[in-house]
């Protein structure tokens, strides 16, 4: 039997511990387009690179708060070494 493929809007949603209300709100579209387009079992190609470039950006600001660690560990040894 073929697994039926769970809608982006409604995966992304339950991933991110987001209502579609407050994932609407981060890209740009109301809940009820989002509740719509999961009912409807369709997606735009707007809404869909939006969720995606959502996504990215959520990839990119963790990868930015990991590189400040780093720097402020480096900076810490540079200090501890120059006692």
């Amino acid at each position: 039997m073929e697994e039926k493929e769970i809608h982006l809007v409604k995966k992304v949603s339950k991933e991110l511990g987001l209502t579609y209300k407050e994932l609407g709100e981060e890209i740009g579209y109301s809940e009820s387009t989002l509740r719509k387009s999961v009912s409807e079992n369709r997606i735009t190609i707007q809404l869909k690179k939006a969720i995606e470039l959502y996504l990215k950006t959520l990839k990119f600001e963790e990868s930015q708060k990991e590189i400040e660690k780093i720097k402020d560990n480096i900076r810490t040894l540079f200090e501890f070494s120059k006692r």
